[in-house]
């Protein structure tokens, strides 16, 4: 003998038994929510038609296996590259109806936990990776998970990226050091030791080193400090420069941020600039404008973009074209960098 239901009784707590999974576990699957996987998604909504539950308007996708998010993994969300970099993709992906889910790490461990553990599997249906090089362990994994990836600052040959070229741009501030006819010029870089290997440190000193080298200028290690990419650290490393012997006429900050925190040192020991020290940086930071600071702007917020249109045009169109951009950078001369007259050559 069959027993009767009475759906009038119906409710999220019968629905949870019927599945074997909790009534919050059940709300989130019938709302569309992340951080219920497919698997389970799809038995509770089995549940809920058999015992004939209403079951919330949500996009069939997103009860399907879909979560309507997109996995953004950055080192850092305080430094200025990656914030201008996540609020460009955010913007996009908030158009489109999608869901940004930020992944930040600052020290191994959490690299770790992120990309063996597979912590992205059934929460994120794209995924943004910005200026994090992957190692071939690492990438493989992400490719397992098998939705779309945009890299942005690197270049990949199987998944989509948008970068500019570093090398290229270090080149064009360096260059336009020696044009005003700086010889002694100083670099204000990354750390040496970078736990997460980051290429951009390395591609602009790269750039940096050839243009002296192609201009005749003999290299002087003492005039290289690190100021680890933040304004703090560049301030102690400028205070570290300026007590040395022979001192730069010129400086190639990195980055922006270093630049700002070197400017800082410079006024500290009673120094001008430009009059006794030209200073340039890197990146098109908004302070630059206000500190009067010549730079090289590159299109921060716009590659956030165009890796959130990349991976919503291959969710669409899964079988479509893998992009790979490289975006110009431009300079901007402002008055923190001077010509030198022929006296002071």
């Amino acid at each position: 003998m069959s027993l009767e239901i009475d759906h009038s009784k119906i409710g999220i707590k019968e629905v949870a038994i019927e599945a074997g999974v909790s009534p919050a576990t059940v709300s989130r699957a019938l709302r569309g929510l992340q951080h219920v996987n497919a698997e389970t998604r799809r038995r509770i909504v089995d549940a809920a038609e058999k015992l004939n539950y209403p079951i919330p308007q949500a996009p069939a996708k997103a009860i399907y296996g879909r979560t309507n998010s997109v996995g953004v993994v950055a080192p850092y969300v305080s430094r200025w590259y990656f914030a201008q970099v996540i609020n460009g993709a955010e913007q996009a992906l908030r158009e489109s109806g999608l869901d940004l889910l930020l992944y930040n790490f600052s020290q191994m461990k959490g690299r770790e936990r992120l990309f063996q553990h597979q912590m992205l599997k059934g929460r994120v249906d794209a995924l943004i990776v910005i200026s994090l090089p992957p190692t071939e362990e690492e990438f493989e994994s992400m490719l397992s998970l098998g939705i779309p990836i945009a890299l942005v600052g690197m270049h990949h040959d199987r998944c989509s990226s948008v970068a500019i070229d570093d090398v290229a741009g270090a080149r064009t501030a360096t260059q336009h050091l020696v044009n005003q006819g700086h010889k002694k010029i100083g670099l204000l870089s990354g750390r040496p030791d970078d736990p997460f290997g980051f290429s951009v440190p390395q591609d602009r000193r790269n750039g940096f080193m050839s243009v002296l080298a192609e201009s005749g200028i003999e290299w002087n290690p003492a005039r290289e400090v690190y100021g680890d990419f933040t304004m703090h650290g560049a301030s102690r490393a400028m205070d570290d420069l300026l007590a040395r012997p022979n001192r730069p006429t010129a400086i190639f900050a990195e980055s922006d941020e270093m630049a700002l925190g070197a400017l800082q040192a410079i006024r500290r020991h009673g120094l001008k600039v430009p009059e006794d020290i030209s200073i340039i940086g890197f990146d098109g930071h908004e302070m630059a404008e206000f500190s009067d600071l010549t730079t090289i702007e590159q299109p921060v917020t716009v590659m956030g973009e165009m890796a959130a249109w990349s991976i919503m045009e291959r969710l669409k169109a899964p079988k479509s074209e893998l992009h790979s951009l490289t975006l110009p950078t431009t300079l901007i001369v402002r008055n923190s960098t001077r010509r030198l007259e022929p006296d002071e050559v």
